[in-house]
């Protein structure tokens, strides 16, 4: 099989190789996923040039976690029923050594998930670690219904589908934040009331005002380390900080505000999602899809030998929403 690997820690222009390797089967309870389209995500860039230390946990790592492909084998106590069968998969390279930037990949069989019919194969590779996320911050500590959410990012990856997903699941007002114009109208045609400029002197006075100076219940935050001034300006009493990132490995919070207004800070990261949660928000999502009711931001669809220019797309922070590689 064509595959996308490293066996150091590195830029990706130094340390990523594609080459052919041995074919990989299935075993005991695995399915082998023939795959189409491999998903780009910050923490894939980030285990590659060494955020987890100079040692990598394998010798030879194919990354990426999130991908899309057909069943074309599967391990003892598969069902092999489960051959050609269209699917997504979370948790690929989270502690295992073969990702989705490979022609084949085997994995758990519960970490294959059918796709709808109708889907997209790209946006397949979209869903592991961007749209779960999302809608775990939706779901977690009661859910958003009739709730002012706040989504940072909102045109990004995660934010992206974090802004559809809190007005399907009956969010009072979403806002959200974003950089550019272009990047503004992503998340108001996502379905958010108001998108403005985080970096704006006036972007907390343009967000109380939105919410008839209430403030905003949830927010939904991926970078705490950047963005905590302005979400303290603009929280109400009570209000739930779903946070999934930071640029940052050490921040300061202000304690006075927070205690004053009893927030609740939930961070998460969504490797480590319990069975129920998992459980839950993939039954929301497969709904969702068979339904249509998804818009999927697809930034940059990039072939598998160009995964470089992949790799420091996303990590420049450059790309407006989710990077793909076309594995098949």
């Amino acid at each position: 099989m064509l595959a996308a690997f490293y066996e150091r820690p590195g830029a990706a222009r130094d340390v990523l190789q594609v080459a052919t390797l041995a074919d990989p089967q299935p075993q005991d309870g695995e399915v082998r996923v023939r795959v189409r389209w491999s998903g780009v995500n910050p923490s894939d860039v980030k285990s590659r040039a060494g955020s987890r230390g100079p040692t990598l946990p394998f010798p030879r790592i194919v990354p990426h976690s999130d991908g899309m492909g057909v069943i074309d084998a599967v391990g003892q106590g598969v069902p092999t029923s489960r051959i050609g069968e269209r699917v997504w998969t979370w948790n690929a390279a989270w502690g295992r050594a073969g990702g989705t930037a490979a022609q084949l990949t085997c994995l758990p069989a519960q970490q294959a998930v059918r796709l709808p019919d109708g889907v997209p194969d790209e946006a397949g590779a979209c869903f592991g670690i961007p749209a779960l996320t999302a809608l775990h911050a939706v779901l977690t500590d009661g859910g958003v219904a009739g709730q002012r959410v706040l989504v940072a990012a909102g045109a990004g990856a995660v934010g992206h589908y974090a802004v559809q997903f809190a007005k399907l699941l009956g969010a009072r007002q979403v806002l959200a934040t974003a950089s550019t114009p272009a990047k503004q109208a992503l998340a108001r045609n996502a379905g958010a009331e108001i998108a403005v400029d985080y970096r704006s002197a006036r972007a907390a006075e343009q967000l109380r005002d939105a919410t008839q100076g209430q403030g905003v219940d949830r927010i939904i935050e991926m970078d705490i380390a950047a963005n905590a001034a302005l979400t303290v300006a603009v929280m109400r009493p009570g209000a739930t900080w779903a946070v999934y990132g930071s640029g940052a490995r050490e921040f300061q919070l202000p304690f006075f505000p927070l205690i004053a207004n009893e927030a609740l800070l939930r961070f998460f990261i969504v490797y480590h999602l319990r069975p129920a949660d998992r459980a839950r928000a993939e039954e929301l999502l497969a709904d969702f899809l068979r339904r249509g009711l998804l818009q999927h931001n697809i930034a940059e669809r990039i072939p598998l030998r160009e995964i470089v220019r992949a790799h420091e797309l996303v990590e420049s922070g450059r790309a407006g929403g989710n990077v793909v590689v076309q594995v098949d």
